[in-house]
């Protein structure tokens, strides 16, 4: 009996030196696993867009090209007007984005009060969800990084690749500059379109020329941002932009006659020389700017992001390059959004 006891101590202690040595991994043990512990979540990648009355069929597509082309773990905020989330949250809801994992946040109008300039030339430029992205900070609470995308845009590449875009040591954002690809700027001169911040800024007010910048430095596009929410409030850039959207209002130094309306001129002034970079094939731009100005099959189709900034919308008609986004687009189950077609 003693040398049985003997042969079963002598097994026990052999047993635990050797987990010791040889650790089990974790998924083969007999334990649970806590799913909701940071360590075993995957990050989540935190989208914003927002769905306007009139457009909302532009939100699904560009949600519908993310979640398709990523096995990423996104979660995507939808910002709308009171009356218009009903909408956007029946039409995800009731269609095969349903899987999606989505909130949905109602943006306050008021807080632009006495901040916009009225200019009935564009009257598109200056509706309240143009300018969601001046108060990220505000709607995203739990997110050190957030992508905000405008809605007029496909996704063709993995979402995670423009999530990890590396931020410089205090840069709040990084956007695509207007000057950074050759095959753009064919395009840039055909249509006629300005892509320095001549095209956005009125040089004739003395409060421009004071900033110091150059009339021929190139631009960026803000359809297309990641931002770090900490040293956006560290550097209080909301503040930043309401100050200069106030003085627009006061002095007119910008208006939707120029470039880029009302809401790329006070980000190009508050970030002048303070952003990071963007790859560019992740913001191909002007496809919208056009009717008849195309890029090639084979440069689209290596694109990652596709944004049809401009007046030409592909839901709408004229438009080109139509068929890369209806290839995302799912129509409305309640029938409200109707595509514009030659035909209908």
């Amino acid at each position: 009996v003693n040398q049985i006891l003997l042969l079963l101590l002598v097994l026990t202690v052999c047993a635990i030196l050797y987990n010791k040595v040889h650790q089990v991994p974790l998924a083969l043990r007999n334990e649970t696993v806590d799913l909701e512990s940071p360590e075993a979540m995957e990050e989540e990648i935190a989208v914003v867009i927002c769905a306007a009355a009139g457009r909302m069929g532009a939100a699904v597509a560009a949600i519908s090209s993310i979640y398709s082309n990523t096995e990423a773990n996104v979660l995507f905020y939808i910002v709308g007007l009171k009356t218009t989330i009903p909408h956007i949250r029946k039409w995800i809801e009731n269609s095969k984005l349903k899987e999606i994992k989505f909130k949905v946040v109602e943006f306050n109008p008021m807080v632009l009060k006495g901040k916009i300039r009225q200019d009935a030339s564009r009257p598109e430029l200056l509706q309240p969800l143009n300018f969601v992205r001046f108060y990220l900070p505000l709607l995203i609470q739990k997110h050190e990084k957030v992508i905000y995308l405008d809605d007029d845009v496909i996704v063709q590449g993995d979402i995670q690749e423009l999530y990890d875009t590396k931020l410089a040591p205090g840069h709040a954002a990084a956007f695509s500059d207007d000057c950074d690809l050759p095959s753009t700027h064919e395009m840039i001169r055909s249509v006629g379109m300005q892509n320095t911040y001549m095209g956005f800024l009125d040089y004739r007010k003395q409060a421009i020329r004071d900033l110091g910048i150059s009339p021929s430095t190139c631009s960026f596009n803000p359809g297309v941002i990641v931002a770090n929410m900490t040293e956006w409030k560290h550097q209080r850039i909301t503040k930043q932009l309401e100050k200069w959207m106030q003085r627009n209002v006061e002095e007119n130094l910008y208006s939707s006659t120029l470039g880029g309306g009302v809401a790329t001129s006070p980000m190009l002034i508050v970030f002048y020389g303070k952003h990071s970079s963007i790859n560019p094939m992740w913001h191909i731009r002007h496809l919208g700017w056009s009717p008849d100005a195309r890029y090639s099959e084979q440069f689209l189709q290596e694109a990652k992001l596709l944004h049809w900034n401009g007046r030409y919308k592909p839901w709408d008609y004229p438009s080109v390059h139509t068929d890369l986004w209806e290839n995302w687009f799912i129509p409305d189950p309640s029938g409200k959004f109707k595509l514009t077609r030659p035909d209908s």
